[in-house]
Parts: structure tokens; C-alpha cells; sequence
């Protein structure tokens, strides 16, 4: 099947399965180990639990971004 005509029909798609698309095309190109995948999700799982639990506090992108690059500007 053509790219094209992939592209086209990927992105008919709902979000959620575009994202999940999206998500097996990377791995299909650079795999991650099942242990560093894991660990990300423990990560992830450990700051949405501090959040909720008010331990920390949340920053939209542009502003963290925004955040890093003065920091590695100096």
C-alpha cells in the first residue's frame, strides 16, 4: 500500500488509536527494553500519584520548555 494512502486513512482515525499507531511505528523503528519501558510507566505512575496527592504541582509545556531552554541558555 502506498504511504499516501496510509497517511490518508491514519488520520481518519480516532486520537487514541492514532496515538497508539503512532506509538508502534516508533517502536517498530527504535525498541525500547521492556525495563526501561517499565520503568518510564513507574515513573509516570509515581508523579501522577504526587500530584494528585498535592506533593507537587503542574506546569503547562510551553512554559516548562520555556523553563529549560533559560536554563541551558546560560
Amino acid at each position: 500500500m502506498d504511504a499516501a494512502i496510509l497517511e490518508k486513512e491514519a488520520l481518519l482515525l480516532p486520537d487514541t488509536e492514532r496515538a497508539l499507531l503512532v506509538e508502534r511505528l516508533i517502536e517498530s523503528i527504535s525498541p525500547c527494553p521492556s525495563a526501561l519501558r517499565e520503568a518510564w510507566v513507574r515513573e509516570a505512575d509515581e508523579r501522577m500519584r504526587a500530584f494528585c496527592d498535592g506533593e507537587i504541582s503542574a506546569v503547562d509545556g510551553p512554559q516548562a520548555m520555556a523553563d529549560i531552554r533559560s536554563q541551558f541558555s546560560k
